[in-house]
């Protein structure tokens, strides 16, 4: 079981969509491990990585360490002229990864960053004029939802109306913190964007995924920072309520207070409730068993009771789908627009919220 979700890269089952080479992609920016888990994504998905590019050699050294098929570049600008990569893949410190998204784009590329992907409205706004003046995609590495086998699954239950019409959902995303092997600028705020934006944002837009929503309003939100005064601009909690504008509700809680005897970084679960039935996905593990597995669907409505451990059965269709989107100029893994919805709205929770003292 991973211990700390920053380095947490999920692995499946091989499904090329292309051939070898027929779909070239580039990686940029290794501040955040969840790299690792984009390209593994990409690749169990059938594209060709050719370059990395960071400015920190130990970073792309620890890089082709794990992707040897990889060339390291000399700097980012060789990568962005490269006339075979049509798509990058970053994970950048969260502040950085708007600008650089930009630059990607106005490169004639299509842009795969990790999650938050942007921490103010202006942001927003810059990546929102940018994609519509190059046609080109910003597309976001939201993990907790697109790369586990029991999320993907509850969201096929709900299109097989499992569950009827989804009236809420309930988000629970506790992290361990694991502070020292932590950068220093997942402590400055301005940076990290804070705790609603930065892992609220998977909250969010599975909130929007199950529900259906296209838009909604932040009603409460609410920040602490309850037990690290050495961090003084760290959130270790946050929480915040939504209303879709399909009247839909959302409640999430997200924390930095997982429990070092937890097998794994994060007790992750979400329960969505519907209005004939309701499902529980406990994501990364079930806790107090012999099972250290994660990927546990627990489905109720009338049929009965049904328990689903679905991990290495589902896999992971969003990569295909996106890489599709990529040559097609197509949006069946992820609208553009539910994209930025998302991060707008992570970044609005943050914005209104109250510091509870």
């Amino acid at each position: 079981m991973k211990k700390d979700g920053m380095t947490y890269s999920p692995k499946g089952k091989p499904n090329p969509v292309v051939k070898p080479g027929e779909f070239v992609f580039s990686a940029i920016a290794l501040d955040h491990g969840h790299i690792y888990g984009m390209c593994n994504g990409l690749m169990e998905a059938g594209a060709t990585l050719k370059y990395v590019y960071d400015p920190n050699p130990e970073k792309v050294k620890q890089f082709l360490a794990t992707f040897p098929q990889a060339q390291a570049a000399a700097s980012k600008e060789q990568v962005l002229q490269d006339a075979d990569t049509r798509l990058i893949a970053a994970a950048a410190i969260t502040n950085l990864r708007c600008p650089l998204g930009i630059e990607v784009m106005a490169a004639g590329k299509d842009y795969f960053t990790d999650k938050a992907p942007l921490t103010t409205l202006g942001q927003l706004e810059q990546a929102k004029k940018t994609a519509a003046r190059t046609g080109r995609k910003y597309m976001v590495y939201y993990s907790e939802r697109i790369h586990n086998e029991g999320a993907i699954f509850a969201g096929e239950l709900i299109s097989q109306n499992a569950i009827g019409r989804v009236l809420q959902v309930i988000g629970l995303g506790p992290h361990r913190l694991n502070a020292k092997n932590r950068p220093d600028w997942f402590f400055i705020k301005e940076q990290y964007g804070g705790i609603l934006c930065d892992i609220g944002s998977h909250q969010i837009e599975q909130f929007l995924y199950y529900t259906g929503a296209k838009d909604a309003q932040v009603t409460k939100s609410q920040i602490a920072n309850y037990a690290h005064p050495e961090y003084p601009e760290l959130d270790d909690f946050g929480e915040a309520m939504l209303v879709g504008d399909n009247g839909c509700t959302n409640y999430f809680r997200v924390d930095w207070f997982t429990p070092d005897g937890l097998r794994t970084w994060g007790d992750g679960r979400a329960m969505i409730l519907g209005t004939d039935g309701y499902i529980e996905i406990r994501k990364y593990i079930d806790v107090a068993t012999d099972s250290a597995q994660g990927d546990h669907v627990i489905l109720v409505n009338s049929e009965g009771e049904q328990r689903f451990c679905v991990t290495g059965q589902v896999g992971f269709p969003f990569f295909g789908a996106f890489i599709l989107d990529c040559i097609n100029r197509t949006e069946h893994a992820m609208t553009q627009a539910h994209a930025f919805k998302a991060a707008e709205l992570c970044v609005r929770a943050q914005m209104q919220a109250q510091k509870i003292r």
